[in-house]
């Protein structure tokens, strides 16, 4: 891995990589933003396609390694910077249920909703990434039954990935507003890093334009 922990970090403001600025704040990572303005169409120049040829949003530079998709943008993160204590190691208990739920937002959660919002019935239930959406989304609402955040006590990097995910989809009425989700969403809008990326992200897309 590389020595040298500076990054170079591709976002946009209203997008999921809100999320993964988080992140980095709250693990005090070194990091040259490089700010793209998706209204006037910057994630589809030349440029940025050398970075991530899907047009996408968050993307990572480390050196010569490119990190894309939300998911493994947040296991490299919070294992690089280790000491933030925002994944449990190799060696934790908890480390395969952190996994887990990582895992559990890409693979069957964003499917699920995706599905419901364009209204369009899941695939059949041997090909069905997600089962049905009901279960889906009892399992999450279970587990967050069970403590403050999705690893009871230990606050975590899927926490910053769950509570930015369900705060835009509950504003959105993708997801019913459980008591249990919006009381995970509530124990999280205030942290410092929070405030700080929501407050950043508002004045730069005030500042965006199509051009």
């Amino acid at each position: 891995m590389n020595n040298d922990r500076k990054l170079i970090f591709f976002h946009s403001p209203n997008t999921r990589s809100a999320g993964a600025a988080i992140l980095l704040e709250e693990l005090g990572a070194p990091h040259e933003l490089h700010v793209l303005n998706m209204k006037a169409g910057e994630q589809r120049g030349a440029d940025y396609l050398k970075i991530n040829p899907m047009g996408k949003v968050p993307a990572i530079l480390h050196g010569d390694a490119l990190v894309t998709e939300q998911v493994a943008i947040f296991v490299y993160l919070a294992d690089l910077f280790s000491e933030a204590g925002l994944a449990p190691a190799l060696n934790d208990p908890l480390r395969g249920p952190y996994l887990r739920w990582l895992a559990y937002y890409g693979s069957c959660f964003e499917p699920a909703v995706v599905d419901r919002a364009l209204k369009r019935d899941p695939a059949p239930p041997q090909m069905c990434p997600y089962g049905d959406f009901d279960t889906m989304l009892k399992t999450l609402v279970d587990q967050l039954k069970k403590g403050p955040y999705l690893l009871g006590d230990r606050f975590s990097a899927a926490d910053v990935l769950w509570m930015t995910s369900l705060t835009w989809i509950t504003a959105f009425k993708l997801v019913p507003e459980l008591t249990e989700i919006m009381d995970y969403i509530g124990r999280m809008k205030g942290r410092p890093s929070v405030v700080k990326v929501t407050a950043r992200d508002a004045e730069l897309a005030a500042a965006h334009q199509p051009k």
